[in-house]
């Protein structure tokens, strides 16, 4: 493809239209640097979609003029980076151009206020508001698929998420976790402004903030006054430090598992921003929703493809209740109950075709609890409350550490009620049906008529519903998904993206 410079805004619906493909866009202000081209090849490798790098100095975003006329300009070697680094065309529009005198039909607009007012917003007044309008002017223009942000302004990036959803815009959001340059401060184009003393300065403060990162790793507590104790000791000059939320921006609360340390300071004229993120455990997807819905098949690919651990806690319940009809257990008697299953291990191997198993005290059962004679029973025992309160409390200890994705009816109430992505997976009966039907795995439902298992998954949906132990409900803070008419794949990727707008990239770098 033929790489393209364009500079007016009429230019860009001919170019759009000639490309015929999908647009990553990737909006900069110049003076390119490592943080930028780590945005343009991550678009680049994604997809093969047309890449557009935005070079514009948007006036609005300025509360100083100062500040707007010393902003560097380097856009001869912005140029070369762009396209050396996978742009496919570059979009230098003029002031006029993005703002045109007297044009009625520009939208400026208001950032949210429970997310622009604390932090940088505390003394940047209207700065995103700024930001919002640009930003909306330029995906009018451009129509991208994907926008391509970094995580290093956290702030801004989730304003900007909040103004796709608000404005209902038909775009993906890609976040890059910040770059870091070789003494571990953040990449910024103001960088080029700091004298070698205020270099040394900043150099100390983000080393600060990831010192505290790794201590609250062990600890798991982070001390903020004795941050600013140190800084001020260096006569740096804060204007802020914070632990919050990291989607909310409120205070933090013990209850948080993923929290924000963000903090700004000045070196000389030159105003800098940093942020770690604080992580109790890794995170945790919990899937719920009734049989047949898909979550197995579902949750096993996301495990994959995040590289998360796959708890599979249906088929927990369904070994134990394998044992007990081996065993002639009689499950009424509770306290017989409960000596056996201080007696029972429940593992998962993964086996020679990269798949999990099953086994309980030792033995492999992995296909024989997936007949229909468990099916039939599965409900019945996992509403026993020493079952379930044997079974839980195994799935918590397995999720201590997180970096999971689990499977059941009752993952996000019960067993993991602070997940940080749950899911309430369904589909009509009919479509449940027609899976067991088609299920290739399980010749006792390819053998059943359609109708008699329509009326199995009827009466399996009531027990798990009406049980009075953690009865299978949508938790509320659960994102559901009926997933009649989709593929497997398409589901997939749509609680990936979820997952991904969750969890910050930068939680993932070791």
């Amino acid at each position: 493809m033929k790489k393209v410079i364009i500079k007016k805004t009429e230019e860009i619906e001919n170019w759009r239209r000639n490309i015929k493909k999908e647009i990553n866009f990737i909006p900069t202000m110049g003076n390119l640097h490592n943080g930028h081209i780590k945005l343009i090849s991550t678009a680049k490798k994604d997809n093969s979609n047309v890449n557009l790098v935005s070079i514009f100095i948007n006036p609005l975003q300025f509360d100083n003029k100062l500040d707007l006329e010393s902003y560097p300009k380097t856009i001869d070697n912005d140029i070369k980076i762009s396209f050396s680094n996978g742009a496919d065309a570059i979009f230098i529009p003029s002031n006029e151009d993005i703002y045109p005198p007297n044009n009625k039909n520009i939208k400026f607009l208001k950032a949210p206020i429970e997310l622009s007012s604390p932090l940088c917003g505390l003394n940047r007044i209207g700065h995103f508001d700024g930001v919002c309008t640009v930003v909306y002017r330029l995906l009018n223009l451009i129509k991208p698929k994907n926008l391509y942000l970094g995580e290093k302004d956290w702030q801004q990036l989730l304003i900007l998420k909040n103004l796709v959803q608000t404005e209902k815009l038909n775009v993906d959001i890609k976040s890059v976790p910040t770059q870091r340059d070789f003494d571990g401060i953040p990449l910024s184009s103001r960088n080029v402004h700091l004298s070698k003393n205020e270099r040394k300065l900043i150099r100390f403060f983000s080393s600060e903030l990831l010192e505290a990162k790794k201590i609250f790793q062990e600890e798991k507590k982070i001390n903020l006054n004795e941050i600013i104790k140190k800084l001020s000791a260096k006569k740096i000059s804060i204007e802020y430090l914070e632990h919050l939320h990291p989607h909310t921006l409120k205070k933090a609360t013990t209850e948080d598992n993923i929290s924000l340390v963000a903090g700004a300071i000045r070196c000389g004229e030159t105003r800098l921003i940093d942020h770690v993120f604080l992580m109790k455990r890794r995170p945790i997807i919990a899937i719920d929703g009734p049989a047949g819905s898909g979550k197995s098949t579902v949750t096993k690919l996301i495990a994959k493809k995040l590289k998360l651990l796959y708890l599979d806690t249906g088929a927990m319940y369904r070994a134990l209740s394998w044992l007990m009809i081996k065993e002639s257990i009689d499950y009424k008697k509770e306290k017989k109950l409960q000596n056996i299953l201080q007696d029972i291990s429940i593992v998962f191997k993964s086996n020679t075709n990269s798949q999990q198993d099953v086994y309980i005290n030792n033995y492999c059962v992995t296909e024989e609890i997936r007949s229909q004679k468990i099916s039939s029973i599965v409900s019945k025992i996992s509403s026993i409350k020493e079952v379930r309160k044997f079974l839980v409390e195994e799935q918590r200890k397995i999720g201590e550490s997180g970096g999971l994705v689990a499977e059941g009816r009752d993952i996000g109430t019960t067993v993991f009620p602070h997940a940080e992505l749950k899911i309430f997976l369904t589909a009509s009966i009919n479509e449940r049906a027609k899976r067991r039907k088609s299920d290739k795995n399980s010749k006792e439902s390819q053998e059943i008529e359609l109708h008699t298992l329509k009326e199995l998954i009827k009466k399996r949906d009531f027990e798990d519903s009406n049980r009075e132990i953690s009865p299978l409900i949508k938790a509320n803070d659960a994102i559901e998904i009926i997933t009649d008419g989709y593929s497997i794949n398409a589901v997939v990727d749509k609680i990936i993206d979820l997952y991904n707008d969750k969890i910050p990239k930068e939680t993932e770098i070791k």
